[in-house]
Formats: structure tokens, sequence, C-alpha cells
């Protein structure tokens, strides 16, 4: 956040009591800002831009963390005509004293809401908070406060300090603190709602995290994945990769993404790729067939509404070559790119993404894989951008994978994500790569 924020407030104002009409302007104001933004940081700046200086020619938010600590978290000063951010003034503060009448204090454990003055803080200090208090007041030049707690629906999250510190200052009244608390509760309720959906976005990702497999090793292959969760902790979802050996000695490859983004879309994942497991597993079927099964049985004994899916089969003959046998339902095709940097989408045996009720059979496909190729499965968060044609990502991911294909893989694999993810991506990203060995059993893959 930069040290100066501009704000439209004239030149020279002087902070004083408003009217009826401009408090309920102010209200309505600062409830559109905390709603408008979704980074919280930022409507606190932005709220903090319309009481100074409006009401004030400082203003203070101390937030108490999810551990209890205090901090101070911002300090703002009115400077002519744009607002100056004090970080010397900002930083950690003392712990909150269970027992302290000091005005501060009494806010941060969301007692009540009081007006001050320096001399309210000039006595022998009973906490180290009325020490943090004192040198703000003697730093600010700050003549009278109003101090009120931001509560939460269901816990105290900080407090906001106004103050005044110019020589026409006029002192802050009882209206001035009511108004002060509706705007303090305002910002408790967008911090409080912030804060649980923050927690919510983190325990989706570590369970998504928990939930994508070890790799197995077939002998002879390379194999290594990728997850990187969404910028935004709200867009965490149903991405997954997957690799287990079948009875028969092949190995099932697995790319898909749960329609979704939620605690419940990684819920649903998990559920989907067991259900694909046991049934994969148990029947020695061609992937097509496979995934006609799961799709017949997603509705009945999942919660997953709308999947896409791409299930493959890697076997190799007893002469040494391999092959992919795969089916895909809606989901992007993966690509095949050989060691001189040819570049082949499989999208052959296309179908319907899963949870469409769709009676078609489903196709498959077959292909020998050559020596020294590299396989890429992946999710649409590598390759999708609100500001680019689905194609002009594919064509990214081809030309960068050709360039990289003489790279180790588990290189080729960091750089591939690094240089194709879009700037303006928004999803979470899954990818698998497969790198078959080179014809020449003395001429090992590179791993």
């Amino acid at each position: 956040m930069p040290d100066h924020i501009h704000h439209d407030q004239p030149r020279g104002v002087t902070p004083t009591s408003l009217s009826d009409l401009e408090r309920l302007a102010l209200l309505a104001d600062t409830t559109a800002q905390l709603i408008r933004n979704n980074d919280v940081d930022n409507a606190l700046h932005r709220v903090v831009a319309l009481m100074v200086p409006r009401l004030a020619d400082w203003a203070v938010v101390d937030l108490v963390t999810e551990s209890d600590e205090v901090a101070r978290h911002l300090v703002v000063h009115a400077d002519g005509g744009r607002l100056e951010r004090r970080e010397d003034l900002q930083g950690p503060m003392p712990p909150v004293s269970d027992a302290s009448p000091m005005p501060l204090s009494r806010a941060l454990r969301g007692v009540a809401s009081n007006l001050a003055g320096p001399e309210t803080y000039q006595g022998s200090p009973d906490t180290g908070i009325a020490v943090e208090q004192h040198r703000l007041f003697k730093a600010t030049g700050i003549k009278t406060a109003a101090i009120a707690p931001i509560r939460g629906p269901r816990e105290v999250l900080g407090a906001v300090t106004l103050g005044r510190s110019g020589p026409h200052y006029q002192a802050f009244t009882a209206d001035d603190l009511a108004l002060l608390e509706d705007i303090a509760g305002r910002i408790g309720l967008a911090l409080e709602n912030a804060r649980h959906y923050r927690r919510q976005a983190q325990i989706a990702e570590t369970m998504q995290r928990y939930l994508l497999p070890q790799l197995p090793p077939p002998p002879g292959v390379a194999m290594t994945a990728r997850y990187l969760a969404a910028p935004d902790a709200s867009h965490v979802g149903g991405d997954w990769y997957d690799a287990f050996p079948l009875r028969c000695g092949d190995t099932a490859l697995v790319v898909g993404d749960v329609v979704g983004h939620d605690l419940e879309a990684a819920a649903g994942m998990a559920q989907l790729r067991n259900m694909l497991r046991a049934l994969a597993w148990s029947q020695n079927q061609p992937p097509h067939r496979i995934v006609e099964e799961l799709d017949q049985a997603m509705s009945h004994i999942s919660d997953v509404r709308m999947a896409t899916m791409v299930l493959a089969r890697l076997s190799t003959e007893p002469h040494g070559s391999w092959h992919l046998r795969w089916t895909n339902a809606g989901h992007p095709p993966p690509l095949l790119v050989d060691r001189d940097g040819l570049t082949r989408y499989l999208d052959d045996a296309n179908g319907m993404l899963l949870g469409t009720a769709t009676q078609h059979p489903r196709p498959d496909a077959r292909i020998p894989l050559p020596p020294g190729s590299t396989l890429v499965f992946y999710t649409d968060g590598l390759i999708e951008t609100r500001t680019h044609p689905l194609d002009v990502g594919m064509e990214t991911l081809r030309r960068h994978a050709a360039a990289l294909a003489h790279r180790p893989l588990d290189a080729f694999a960091d750089q591939l994500v690094q240089r194709v993810r879009p700037a303006d991506n928004d999803d979470d990203v899954a990818l698998l790569a497969i790198r078959i060995p080179h014809a020449d059993p003395h001429d090992r893959p590179t791993s």
C-alpha cells in the first residue's frame, strides 16, 4: 500500500461534527466500500479515507490477530490534500490487559467506546499498550480522540481511533462516538466475514493437497506432478491428478476438474477420485467403459453434479514399446511432445463431460508413444484467461512445451507452469507429466 493515499477531500478541510444527513451518507459510503472490496486491507484504507479529514486529522486501526496478538495495522494523517500513512507508528503492540481501565485496552476487549485526550495517558502507564498510546499522542499531537471497538458477530477484532490535532479543533462529542461505533461495527462485520471465508478456503486447499496422491514409479517411466492453488483463495476447488497401477500391470493416468470453487468441490473431487480408483481396479475394462460406469454411478452415490476428466491407460509391450489408450470427458486434451519438440494434442476420443446424463457411448483412442516423448495432462487453469480465447492458451502451452522438451522432467514441469500460467489466472492448476524412456536401454530417461 503506498505511503500516500489520494482522496477527493478539498485541501484545508477542518474536521468537525456532521449533520444527520452527512452521517447517513458517510455510513452508506462506508458500507459500499466494504461490500465492493474483496481485499479487506484495501477496504480499510478506503473507509479511513472517508473519515479523514471529514471527521478527524488522524485515524488509527489496531487489529487483533487470530492468534490474539495486537498490531497497529494502520496510522493515517491528513496532510493538506492527501492522506499520509505513518508506517513509523505502525507495527506490533503489547498484549491486551484483562483488567486495564484505559480507553484503548477497554476497546480492544470489546468492553466500551471512550473519548480520550493526551492527559488520559499522562500518568504512570499500567500496561504496554498505555505506553504505546502515550507515544502516539506525543508523536501526532492529537488533542482529542474517539476510540471504538471493532466487533464482529462472534469476536472482537480490534479498535479504531480518530484524532483531531489542528489548531482549531473541536472536541469529539458523544454523537461523534456513536457514529464511530456504527462505522466500527460495519468494519467488524466485514473483517470477520473475510476471516471466516479465508479459513474455509484454507481448509479447502489443505484438504485438496492432502488428497492429491503420491505418484507410483512405473518401471522405466519418469513421472511428476504439480498443483498450484488459485491466487484468489475463494477459487480453490476440484482440480486433481492421479496415477495408480492396475491389476493387469498397466498404469492408470487421470486428470480432472469438479465443477465449483469451494470446500464442496474439493470434497466432491475426493469422492470422484475414490470411485474412479475402485472401478478401474475392479474392472479390467477400457477407459471409456470405466468412465461410462462412473458417470452412471456419480449422481447416485456422490454429491458431484458435473465434472470433466481424462482417463488413460499407459501400457508397455514385451519388446519395450509404450502405448496410451484414453477417453476424454469434456476436458482439455492431453499434449504429446516428442524428444525433438514435435507436438500433438490428443483430441481424439472426446466425449461429453460427466453429469449430463448422456446415453451416448463414450469413445476412446489408442496411440503408440515415441521413445523419449513427454505426455502432459493439465487442468484448464493452466491455459484459461479472462482476456484471451482458449485456443491462445493452448497454443502458448504447445510452444513452451516444445521448447522445454529437452529439459529433465522436473525442470520441464516447473518451467512449463511458470511460463504458461496466465497472469490473470483465477483458478487452481493441476498438471501431470510423464516421460517415456528412450529406445536404447543404455540411454536412460531424464527424470
